[in-house]
């Protein structure tokens, strides 16, 4: 390997471990390092690759004459302006249909489980290069067809189609008769070739770069047999062959060790976090909620160098705010009990007005649904109790417009798509027939589809359709969007139906509430707003850290 390269990756290995595809950059390096011949030393006494085409072009002659292939229209020299980089002394440019003795598509029939006397490999059955024999299903298939498809050892299968576009898989140690199946492609190497590296040339950037060039389709990208054909490959002395995988096998081997200490080392990561953030949760006084919070101040660098526990101390802010463990209590605030009735006095007025519908009470919260204990002056309460709720009705489709006529609509998972959790809904249709109505600074709930759960804040007037509930709180509004932002698990998998879940109107009002004192809220709000900034920069620096480290990374890999 080139001297400048094992050096400059010596000196910045912390770069590539820690960059998010580091080691598979790495990997990428090596097969390219292979590929370009400096990976490893050249003997100039190993019979050139000139002679193995020679040799690989005599046995093609042969089993043509014996009818096992057919005969292939000559393929046109390779232009100068077509090669990639210089090959050291005894190399070859080639093209894989060269250097193959056959390239051909699979046997088109239907998968049969029952069937087992001839299996049918399919693209689904290969997965990481492996393929689970004993799963693969059968096929009903003439003897005559099954010769002419029938699997050997050392043949190269490649995926034609699809997302699995170019995936290849060396068949080794066949113990079944099997055939493969219409959208994989065989290539057949001659026997004077070593199969192993010509496998590894159809895993290198390289190939996956004149891969790309050649697909066609947008919806269906796909790959035929003469484009595979005319990829372009270099070829070194068969001898080099062997000793280039020997050393592809080593660092390989070296890049699975590093990748598996790379997932032990986050994960104890991730479990040290959990174990820290569960200890603050279930801390029963001051002193143990104060030595969690200890423990976590000491090591908050190191927690907090990885995305997965930034977003899991977002949760857990919230967590701590509505079990009233994240800002002091203060013995002269207003109770919440005294909050409840100021709020029961403003909806039975907005009820009289004709303002809000009139709610039957609900059940006072059983001790069983209290899932913590509250603070002094707190009151367990169920969400429509401080709150109403409106669910939505969709208008007549007729009256659905782009124009802008009649009134914005928020119709579900279309407007709830959104990285923030309180975004500003953006209507995508106007109606003129409104049904449901929000107004400005509802808190909006998507309850239907696939983003039931999902929060916006109403930027205007408008109307909801069926897959929306508006919520208006009557305490501090920040307070209660908050809650609902860390209700959303629970608010989820209240849901009901697993292919269209959705939630309900008596779940949402039913859902236990912690009501805090006015004051206590405006203060979690503050502390919640102060802790959410910090968790933003936390995340801007692990992701600045990360294009420093693939920027670094980037540099070293183009040295190779």
């Amino acid at each position: 390997m080139n001297s400048k390269t094992v050096e400059l990756l010596q000196k910045h290995f912390d770069a590539a471990l820690e960059t998010p595809d580091g080691i598979k950059k790495l990997r990428g390096l090596i097969l390219t390092l292979a590929m370009q011949g400096k990976l490893v030393k050249q003997d100039p006494n190993d019979q050139p690759a000139s002679e193995l085409l020679k040799e690989i072009e005599a046995e093609k002659k042969r089993l043509l004459k014996e009818g096992k292939i057919r005969k292939q229209e000559p393929f046109p020299p390779i232009k100068k302006d077509e090669i990639p980089y210089e090959l050291p002394r005894g190399w070859e440019w080639v093209m894989l249909g060269e250097i193959s003795a056959r390239i051909h598509y699979g046997f088109t029939a239907s998968a049969n489980a029952s069937l087992k006397n001839i299996r049918l490999l399919r693209i689904t059955d290969i997965q990481d290069n492996k393929v689970n024999w004993e799963s693969v299903p059968g096929c009903t298939i003439t003897e005559k067809e099954a010769n002419q498809y029938k699997l050997n050892n050392n043949d190269i299968l490649i995926a034609r189609t699809g997302g699995t576009i170019g995936k290849s898989y060396l068949v080794e140690n066949l113990r079944f008769e099997a055939v493969f199946a219409s959208y994989l492609i065989r290539v057949v190497p001659p026997t004077n070739i070593y199969v192993r590296y010509l496998k590894l040339c159809i895993e290198s950037p390289l190939y996956w770069r004149q891969l790309y060039a050649k697909c066609s389709g947008t919806g269906q990208p796909n790959v035929n047999g003469t484009s595979l054909s005319t990829l372009l490959l270099s070829l070194p002395p068969l001898a080099e062959q062997h000793r280039i995988v020997a050393k592809i096998d080593q660092l390989m081997a070296l890049c699975d060790t590093l990748e598996s200490l790379r997932v032990e080392r986050n994960q104890k990561r991730l479990t040290v976090h959990t174990a820290a953030i569960n200890a603050l949760l279930k801390a029963q006084d001051k002193t143990a909620f104060d030595t969690s919070w200890q423990f976590i101040t000491s090591h908050f660098n190191e927690l907090y160098s990885v995305p997965e526990n930034v977003a899991e101390l977002r949760k857990t802010i919230l967590q701590l705010a509505v079990m009233g463990k994240l800002v002091p209590q203060n013995p002269n605030d207003q109770p919440a009990s005294e909050l409840l009735k100021e709020i029961e006095a403003e909806k039975n007025r907005l009820e009289k007005e004709g303002k809000i519908k009139k709610q039957e009470p609900l059940p006072p919260v059983k001790a069983e649904e209290m899932l913590f204990e509250l603070p002094k002056d707190w009151k367990w309460l169920r969400l429509g109790d401080i709150s109403s709720v409106n669910m939505g009705q969709s208008p007549d489709g007729k009256s659905y417009n782009d124009e802008g006529r009649g009134v914005p609509l928020v119709n579900g998972p279309v407007e709830f798509g959104g990285k923030g959790p309180f975004d500003k809904t953006v209507a995508s249709k106007f109606t003129t027939s409104p049904t449901k109505m929000c107004h400005k600074g509802d808190l909006l709930l998507c309850v239907r589809g696939s983003t039931t759960g999902r929060t916006n804040i109403a930027g205007f007037v408008s109307c909801i359709g069926r897959g929306v509930a508006a919520l208006r709180s009557f305490i501090f509004n920040s307070y209660f969007n908050y809650f609902i932002l860390s209700s959303r698990k629970i608010l989820f998998d209240s849901g009901t139906g697993s292919t269209f879940p959705n939630i309900s109107y008596d779940k949402i009002i039913s859902l236990p509430f912690p009501l805090p004192p006015l004051a206590e809220q405006r203060r979690i709000v503050a502390k919640i707003d102060q802790l959410m900034t910090l968790c933003d920069e936390l995340e801007i620096m692990i992701a600045s850290a990360t294009d420093k480290q693939t920027t670094i990374l980037n540099a070293v890999l183009s040295q190779g």
